[in-house]
């Protein structure tokens, strides 16, 4: 990794089935990030989340030092590109690929971060 458009094209089946695993847990984790985590750290925090929309949340995420929203928001391009990657163009999707790999430890690392703010700062200790 990175691939270039020859390797892709010469990749066997264990490799594409790791392929198609970082990308179903990329999405999968962005995912739940998105649509549980955040408004159960906003319940934790005593937010009224029912008349929230999701950019209120990520904004106020962002005022507790949570997340980068725009970091988060280019995330969930990313995601979005891999749910609905239907392109016959093999350059868009070594593109693809090649971003999902490049951006999965900064996911990763933000949901560290969460973590690490709910444990600090919502437990009760």
């Amino acid at each position: 990794m990175p691939f270039s458009l020859e390797q892709y094209l010469q990749i066997d089946k264990i490799t594409s089935s790791f392929i198609d695993q970082l990308n179903f847990r990329f999405s999968k984790l962005q995912d739940t990030m998105g649509e549980s985590l955040f408004r159960a750290i906003m319940i934790m925090s005593k937010e009224d989340v029912k008349k929230m929309t999701f950019i209120d949340i990520l904004n106020r995420l962002e005022e507790l030092e949570v997340i980068d929203k725009n970091e988060w928001l280019a995330l969930r391009e990313i995601r979005n590109e891999i749910a609905h990657e239907y392109s016959f163009n093999q350059d868009e999707v070594v593109d693809t690929i090649n971003i999902i790999y490049e951006k999965s430890d900064r996911l990763v690392n933000i949901y560290k971060s969460v973590h690490t703010f709910v444990k600090n700062r919502l437990l009760v200790k």
